[in-house]
């Protein structure tokens, strides 16, 4: 697990004569950091990566972006998840559909209206079979687009931009039209990202991002696993080099 200091050691053989081996370069422990696509953040809590997509789409359209890169529209499982969700920077631009301070993202949960008296009833469910057992939200806020005739409205989370107000937690629930367009947040299962960034399917081997290019894995849940590391000899005949960062056993000679 360390780095040898001694460029050789002896040992006995058969017969009393000398054995000399040669330590050219050890593997080091390696950490996973990315398990997620470039523009994805990950939650270790939940082993899932989680995006903001800033083109304003309707409900129906957010739901099939999210599912064309294998997630769904957001939902949540325990507090601590939508924690890690309002303590985000998304890397928001102008383009976004509300005043600047506040952000509002479809998420995957619908209200239905069970009655129309002079206050709204109703009760929120997943928009989508198949999800994990979720928290469903408090009463919402009640958006200014809805229409009478429309008995199911669709949940937007409310976050905020100032550092001091995400920390906090303070967000809201909006039940608002499903055809009104808004940024949206996918999530998806934690995937295998290779040292070059592209997505690896379960059971392929990859060399995972990190500093070492030689490492060969295979991909289980999202992990790397039974990992085998190549070590290189240093190039002969140079005394000063580097070693590509995403190529295994490629030096560049910095010797004049």
């Amino acid at each position: 697990h360390g780095k040898e200091n001694v460029d050789s050691r002896h040992s006995r053989g058969r017969g009393g004569e000398t054995t000399r081996f040669h330590t050219v370069n050890v593997a080091q422990p390696v950490r996973f950091s990315r398990k997620c696509p470039t523009g994805w953040h990950h939650y270790e809590g939940t082993a899932s990566c989680y995006r903001v997509y800033l083109n304003g789409e309707n409900y129906w359209d957010a739901v099939q972006t999210c599912q064309r890169v294998n997630g769904s529209l957001a939902t949540f499982t325990a507090d601590q998840e939508l924690r890690f969700i309002l303590a985000q920077e998304w890397d928001l631009e102008e383009k976004t559909f509300v005043r600047k301070d506040q952000r509002r993202f479809w998420v995957g949960y619908q209200y239905v209206i069970t009655n129309r008296n002079h206050s709204l009833e109703g009760h929120w469910e997943v928009a989508y079979k198949g999800s994990s057992e979720v928290f469903l939200p408090p009463d919402p806020i009640f958006g200014t687009a809805m229409s009478e005739k429309e008995n199911v409205l669709c949940a937007q989370l409310q976050c905020f931009h100032f550092p001091t107000l995400r920390h906090h937690g303070l967000h809201s629930w909006f039940a608002e039209n499903c055809y009104e367009k808004s940024s949206f947040l996918c999530k998806r299962s934690q995937t295998c990202v290779d040292i070059k960034d592209n997505i690896v399917d379960e059971g392929y081997y990859f060399t995972p991002k990190g500093n070492d290019p030689c490492l060969s894995c295979t991909c289980h849940n999202g992990e790397p696993e039974m990992c085998v590391a190549a070590l290189c000899e240093r190039p002969q005949g140079c005394q000063q080099y580097r070693k590509d960062p995403k190529e295994c056993c490629k030096f560049t000679c910095l010797d004049p």
